[in-house]
């Protein structure tokens, strides 16, 4: 009978063996293809290091790199021991001599074959699963740093009264360990008992006993192990109730305990875990008895305990002490989900104010002064009016704006203005020839602000408050040029030899060349080495354009810049640009966030930040879109410099206890708040994301009592966008507005809600997103009356579509080839009822880009459409405003005077006013064009006679309007003209 140690010996094949040329080119080769594969691991890591290195966050990238590392490492050895040590263990305690059976014999050529690689199987099975095991380990870097730096919450559940802490940071680092534990547990067991049947402990068909003693000890010692493992997952199951996820009909994603895990899965737990033990004490006793008798027994107790005690008493409980009497049952669990969720999203201190959506005054003509002291309606739409961004601005085919334009404040005056603002970007696919030169060196930066007042228009363009090549205008003097946008998404290679195109005038190209230390450095041979292998370009080894000087700057979009350098935040899918101190600067909100706060809802970010917007534009989607969160907090306010691309994280939320975990995790990388400069802060503004995951919440989360969410009469839903047929929800829209309460007007982040299931008008919410002010991120939602119907923005746009004078009037501008494009639906409250304004683009009669040329106001029931907001106004509220010039109403002029100069220029107004709505009703653009002209050009020539008239006479006073004919637009494109 073979000895189970050894194997056989004969005589030795001698087979043909290659010649040593073949024997060195093979080896050659081999040499070659591993230095090829290092190289190109080195590459990838080295050029990542340079990036880190060039932006000053090296110690991000080093944290996390040695994280992993000693994760792979510790995680990967034990799992390596664990079950290297089991497979020596059970070879060790393999019988001498195996049992004579057809069995043993088929398994003797086994033992044969692999006996003199034994050592060398061992170490190749013990690496592979430690390999395997240290890969997993090292992806919980994040589940790592958050355990070993957590810093408490100072808030306890209402169930264990444990610190928030322990669920968000402590109890998934436990979970991860009792995950590896099963692993090595079951690993370990399936590699011992194979080794123990290979040797000839453990026996299937064998005559005499199925194992030996040795064995059975070994096994039962490791299903002990396995079991007691189970018994510590039963304990913490019993916490993480507090955080689990369940259907319940009273909400979606429902986090926290109920009824039934109170009552029936609690006691369940503690009663398994205390079975577990048992259980497991009995697997070890084996050790002594040599039976599995009583384990066997005990683990089958095990499973029909948590078949009827985890299973069936709940169910039991849930159908016939739950369901007869739900709402008296759950409401003590539901208040305090109500109460976890509102603080784990911030909505706590949301104040909801009835209001009555109709109203009080009698008078509406009364009303119209209070239209300007409501809001500074915002008629230009940030995201209809790129293209005519474009058109009027591009300048350069080599230039673009984003789709979407930004919407920021800038003061004039002393006056605060709403802008709609963009940045004049690189667009390769506009340059004249593209070849690598082109690409990469040549056009390598945007150029310039454009910006327009979003509260007007002249000719239904734009009012520009900043534009032109270079820039120019109220903005004064800032560094133009832009290496890094939202539009810049490719490689360029600066400061070489090869100068970069700047910008283009009259006089020919403007050429420069990049002073900033941005990128990586080029001149050494090894970088470009690295660079051409990383970026599968190997021009980047040998270019000549490549010398002294030349770095390579890529990441060049601020969310990816931001998102790199801080891998732990949740990036806000809408970074927007503002001029600060003389530098354009991208501003990045970003949000620290858990899954872990008991009894808070869980939301998937993807899902709830979708709107109309997103489903167009992706790059206006938020980073992380899968990540399903119940906590979030806009805790870090971050900047790109458009020109060098640094990335500063500045600390916003000073409270939030999952940053400052964060910040003892990478000490040094966020500034503090006090950091922010007063010119950097006025341009910060409450994120849209965040905005539209609370506003999901409140949809369910407006009411505090529990009775009143369980019935779900209070449901509350977000409309589709009514201006297009994408189905999405509409998007948030800012606007300078004044509340119910408030003594002036705050820039907001507005929307509305409708009830479930229904159009009509259930609530109107409002957020101040001025940075500056101590009202910042206050929420306030007006509640409409359920006894009442008003109409929601859906029934407004209808009304809209379907009224005989409005649609006649749009069937006449979509004459020809020409489109209607709906601007965004503003909703604005006034005097208890509700005012929308839409402005109406055209787009055609030969035009590339969408013109304002109508606008359309409701309220209380009267509507308008006019080509002006203010003779909207006029017609809704049925008089003028006290403060807007005749020129702006759109109501007849006063008496000419009786200069004949005067009403000579007057007459030319009128005919030139006439022929353009002639123009318009044939669709007829150019001439429609030529007439505005005519009529500037007349009512400037009224307004200058009349001025020397008024001197001449003595009063020494312009007048402070011009003298328009009826229904004309002024020229100076005041406030509202359109």
């Amino acid at each position: 009978m073979p000895d189970r140690g050894g194997g056989p010996t004969g005589p030795r094949i001698r087979v043909g063996r290659p010649s040593r040329r073949v024997r060195t080119l093979l080896m050659t080769l081999g040499v070659l293809a591993v230095l090829g594969m290092a190289f190109t691991m080195f590459a990838g890591f080295w050029t990542d290091w340079l990036w880190y290195r060039s932006v000053k966050y090296s110690s991000v990238f080093t944290t996390t790199l040695w994280t992993k590392i000693g994760l792979f490492f510790v995680f990967g050895l034990l799992m390596a021991l664990a079950v290297g040590f089991n497979v020596w263990l059970a070879h060790r305690l393999r019988p001498p001599l195996s049992a004579m059976s057809m069995e043993q014999q088929s398994l003797d050529r086994y033992r044969m074959g692999i006996a003199p690689y034994k050592t060398w199987l061992l170490l190749g099975i013990t690496a592979l699963v430690g390999l395997i095991a240290g890969a997993s380990a090292s992806s919980q870097w994040r589940t790592w740093l958050m355990w070993v730096n957590g810093v408490p919450f100072h808030q306890k559940d209402p169930q264990f009264h444990l610190d928030v802490s322990f669920y968000a940071f402590d109890l998934p680092w436990y979970r991860f360990l009792l995950g590896f534990g099963f692993a090595a547990a079951i690993l370990s067991l399936i590699a011992a008992a194979l080794t123990h049947y290979l040797y000839g402990g453990l026996r299937i068909t064998s005559p005499g006993a199925r194992a030996t003693a040795a064995a059975t000890g070994h096994l039962s010692v490791l299903l002990g192990i396995f079991v007691a493992l189970k018994a510590v997952a039963y304990w913490l199951d019993r916490y993480g109730l507090a955080v689990k996820s369940s259907d319940f009909k009273a909400t979606d994603n429902w986090t926290g305990l109920r009824y039934v895990d109170a009552n029936a899965y609690l006691p369940a737990k503690t009663i398994l875990f205390c079975i577990a033990v048992i259980c497991a004490l009995l697997f070890f006793a084996t050790l002594w008895r040599r039976t599995w008798q009583l384990p066997v027994i005990g683990f089958g107790l095990m499973v029909l305990s948590a078949i009827l005690i985890g299973g069936l008493y709940p169910a039991i409980v849930q159908k016939f002490q739950v369901q007869p009497n739900e709402q008296a049952k759950e409401a003590p669990y539901v208040q305090k989900n109500l109460k976890a969720t509102r603080e784990a999203y911030g909505i706590d201190d949301t104040k909801v104010t009835d209001y009555s959506g109709t109203s009080t005054t009698q008078d509406k003509s009364k009303l119209r002064d209070g239209v300007d002291d409501a809001a500074s309606i915002r008629i230009l739409d940030p995201n209809i009016v790129s293209p005519t961004f474009q058109q009027l601005q591009q300048i350069r085919n080599y230039y673009a704006f984003p789709n979407n334009l930004d919407v920021d404040r800038y003061s004039k005056d002393g006056k605060e203005q709403d802008t709609v603002i963009g940045l004049r970007e690189l667009n390769l696919n506009g340059i004249p020839k593209n070849n690598w030169i082109n690409d990469h060196f040549r056009y390598t930066h945007g150029y310039g602000v454009v910006a327009a007042k979003g509260t007007e228009v002249q000719d239904g363009q734009p009012v520009f408050t900043e534009s032109d090549l270079p820039s120019t205008g109220d903005l004064g003097k800032y560094k133009q040029q832009i290496y890094y946008g939202e539009k810049t998404t490719t490689y360029s290679i600066v400061g070489g030899p090869q100068q970069e195109i700047d910008y283009s005038d009259d006089s020919g190209e403007k050429t420069t060349s990049y002073k900033g230390n941005s990128g990586v450095n080029l001149a050494n041979p090894v970088n470009r080495a690295a660079y051409a292998v990383a970026f599968n370009e190997p021009q980047i080894l040998y270019s000549g354009a490549i010398g002294k000087g030349s770095r390579i700057l890529y990441n060049r979009t601020p969310k990816e810049r931001v998102e790199a350098v801080a891998p732990w935040l949740t990036i806000d899918g809408d970074a927007y640009p503002a001029v600060v101190d003389g530098r354009i600067q991208w501003i990045v909100d970003a949000y620290t966030t858990t899954n872990g706060y008991p009894y808070a809802s869980r939301t998937t970010l993807g899902d709830t930040t979708a709107d109309s917007l997103t489903a167009t534009n992706t790059n206006r989607a938020v980073v992380a879109q899968q990540n399903q969160v119940n906590y979030i907090r806009n805790s870090v306010k971050a900047t790109v410099d458009a020109y060098t691309g640094e990335v500063k994280l500045y600390q916003w939320d000073t409270a939030d206890p999952v940053l400052k975990t964060w910040m003892k995790a990478f000490p040094g990388t966020v500034k503090p708040k006090q950091d922010i400069s007063r010119e950097l802060q006025a341009h910060f503004r409450y994120p849209q994301d965040l905005f539209k995951v609370q506003r999901e919440l409140l949809s369910r989360y407006h009411v505090t009592d529990a009775q009143t969410f369980l019935t779900g009469s209070e449901v509350w839903q977000v409309p589709d966008d009514p201006t297009n047929k994408s189905g999405n929800a509409v998007p948030p829209y800012y606007l300078s507005m004044k509340m119910p309460g408030q003594s002036s007007q705050a820039f907001s982040l507005t929307t509305t809600f409708t009830p479930n299931g229904r159009d009509n008008l259930s609530a109107f919410m409002a957020v101040d997103a001025d940075a500056s002010t101590s009202d910042y991120g206050k929420i306030r939602i007006l509640k409409l009356p359920t006894s009442t119907t008003v109409d929601g923005p859906k029934q407004v746009q209808s009304k809209f579509n379907s009224e005989q004078n409005i649609a006649a009037a749009i069937k006449l501008l979509k004459g020809g080839d020409s489109d209607i494009e709906y601007g965004n639906l503003l909703t604005v409250p006034l005097d208890g009822g509700l005012l929308y304004v839409e402005p109406v683009y055209v787009r055609g009669g030969g035009l590339k880009y969408p013109l304002l040329r109508k606008v359309l106001v409701t309220y209380g029931g009267n509507t308008a459409f006019e080509d002006t907001l203010g003779q909207a106004l006029d017609k809704v509220f049925g008089a003028e405003s006290s403060t807007t010039p005749p020129s702006d109403t759109g109501t007849n002029p006063p008496p000419a005077s009786s200069n004949p100069t005067v009403q000579q220029a007057l007459d030319d107004a009128q005919k030139a006013f006439d022929a353009g709505q002639e123009a318009l009703k044939k669709g007829d653009w150019q001439a429609y064009g030529e007439a505005q002209k005519d009529l500037q050009d007349a009512l400037k020539r009224a307004e200058d006679a009349q001025s020397k008239a008024g001197k001449a006479s003595g009063g020494g006073n312009k007048s402070s309007s011009s003298p328009s004919p009826s229904g004309s637009p002024s020229p100076s494109g005041s406030s509202g003209s359109g």
